[in-house]
This record gives C-alpha cells, structure tokens and sequence, in this order.
C-alpha cells in the first residue's frame, strides 16, 4: 500500500519568488475556496462528463452514423481544453516534475493521452490498438477526484483504517473458504449430482451468497445446506456496515483534529497550526502580523 497523495497546497508556489500570476492560476485550479475556483471546479465537471457522453456515444452505431463528425469534433475541442488545463497545472505548481509524476499529474496525462496516440496510430493499420486507447479516454472520470478536498479526507480516512479493514477482510475471507467446504461436504455427501462440484466451486457460491447477489446458478438442496445458506445470509447482512464504520469513524476523527488544525500562515503557506498559536511552525512568520505589530 502507499500512503494518499500529498494535498495541493503542498505543490503551492512560494510566494516570496512566484509570479502574481502564479499564485493566481493556482487559487484558482487547486483551490475551491473562492468563487473563481468553485466556477473552475464546475466548468471542469462538466467538461469530464461531457467527454465521457461524447466517447460513449460514439459507440452507438446509429448515432455515429449520423452525428460522426460532430462527436470527433467534439472530443477535439475536449481534448485541447484538457491539454490547455493540464499545461496551466504545470505551468502554476511549485515542481512541475513532483506534480507531473503524482496521482493526479497522470491521471491529467491521461485525459489528453488517449486523442493524440489515437491520432498518431490513425492510418498506420493499427486498428486494434486505436480502439483500445478510445476505450482509456472513459477514465477521465477520474479526474473528478480532484475538484474537491472531501477526496483527500476519504482517502486519508481509508488509509488510517487500512489495519482494520484487512483483519475484516482477513475474516471474509476465513468464513467463505470455511463455509465453502463445510457446504461442500455436506451436499457432495451421497449426491454425485450435487451442483458443489469441488471447494473452488463452492467457494464461489459462498462468496456470492455472503454478498447476498445470489445468482441461483449453485443452489443447495439438502435442508441442512439450506440452513448453512441462511446463516452466511444473515451474517453478510451485518458484515456490511462494518467498514463503512471503520471510515466514518476515522472520517469523525479527521473533522475534529481539524477544527483547530485549520490556520495557514499567510507567507509559506503552511497548514496545521494550533488555535492559541501567534507564529508559524515552519518559517516563524507571525500568523496574524498587523495583531503583533500593534501589540
């Protein structure tokens, strides 16, 4: 496992050397506490959806057949905004480098990657190829991740959960292989019919019971395998809140450590500070300089 992605204001220009232009560009495209940045933040929404209805239509063969021109042009126009975008991020960042290797810097490569390997390959007979590379450009999806700071507590809440979550699916994973060869036995007992071929099999029916999807596929027919069905029923039912109260608790904790984790120090941009503190941890700086000088 690695740890979540670092959060944007980290990637922050120094404002003692950046560019007011800079530091403008990066309000606006990391942050979504101002207007422009919320405007920002729901224009780009918008576009990934956009794009996304643009390549799925585009496999709708009535569709491409009439309106084939206006979807290429289309995703044409998507794709130099998404280019556009992804060069204004680098351009605003602290490390262009650091950022363009981050999470978020490849999934921006890759909303713009997929049109041009496409236009490259177009006429060289790779056919195959080119449909695959139409098929990435659906991810751009991903890119909603980063249009709010809700992803990056969600995240952090997972990761600080992490030991939690693999004892419960430690357990899951105990109680299908156990119930697996437990229904196994019992219906395969005198029944070479039996639907429970071998454990694997039976495992998988385990597995899709627990879940309570139920496929009917793999049935049991003894009454003691019904009761054995009935029981993992009950018992995925109450297993499935269980992680999402590993989370939600974690998440509880991350809004009350921020309540007074909030401060940011107006000259490096440091987040993190204690209520009653008056200069920063990191450059020294006072957090409030017209209440210092005054006082």
């Amino acid at each position: 496992m690695t740890r979540p992605s670092e959060p944007a204001t980290k990637h922050r220009p120094a404002p003692e050397t950046a560019h007011p232009l800079k530091v403008r560009l990066y309000d606006i495209i990391f942050e979504s506490d101002s207007p422009a940045g919320k405007r920002f933040d729901i224009g780009l929404l918008v576009l990934i959806l956009l794009s996304v209805l643009v390549v799925s239509f585009e496999t709708v063969r009535p569709i491409q057949a009439k309106y084939g021109g206006w979807l290429v042009m289309a995703e044409w126009c998507i794709t130099l905004l998404f280019t556009v975008e992804y060069v204004l991020r680098l351009y605003c960042v602290r490390d262009a480098r650091r950022y363009a290797t981050s999470v978020y810097g490849i999934i921006d490569l890759m909303s713009i990657l997929p049109t041009l390997i496409e236009l490259m390959l177009m006429g060289s007979g790779s056919f195959a190829i080119v449909r695959m590379f139409r098929l990435l450009r659906v991810f751009r999806v991903l890119k909603m991740f980063q249009l709010t700071s809700d992803a990056e507590g969600l995240a952090q809440a997972v990761w600080e959960a992490r030991g939690k979550i693999v004892v419960f699916l430690m357990f899951i994973g105990i109680s299908v292989t156990v119930s697996g060869a437990l229904m196994y036995e019992i219906e395969s007992f005198g029944n070479p019919e039996s639907q429970f071929t071998s454990i694997p099999q039976s495992i998988y029916w385990a597995v899709v019971t627990m879940t309570t999807v139920g496929y009917g596929d793999v049935v049991p027919k003894t009454v003691l395998g019904k009761c054995v069905s009935a029981i993992l029923i009950l018992v995925g039912y109450s297993l499935i809140i269980v992680p999402t109260g590993f989370v939600s608790a974690e998440l509880f904790d991350s809004k009350r450590r921020q309540q007074w984790q909030n401060r940011t120090c107006p000259h490096c941009f440091l987040e993190g500070h204690d209520e009653q503190a008056r200069f920063c941890r990191g450059c020294g700086a006072a957090l409030f300089p017209n209440l210092h000088n005054n006082g």
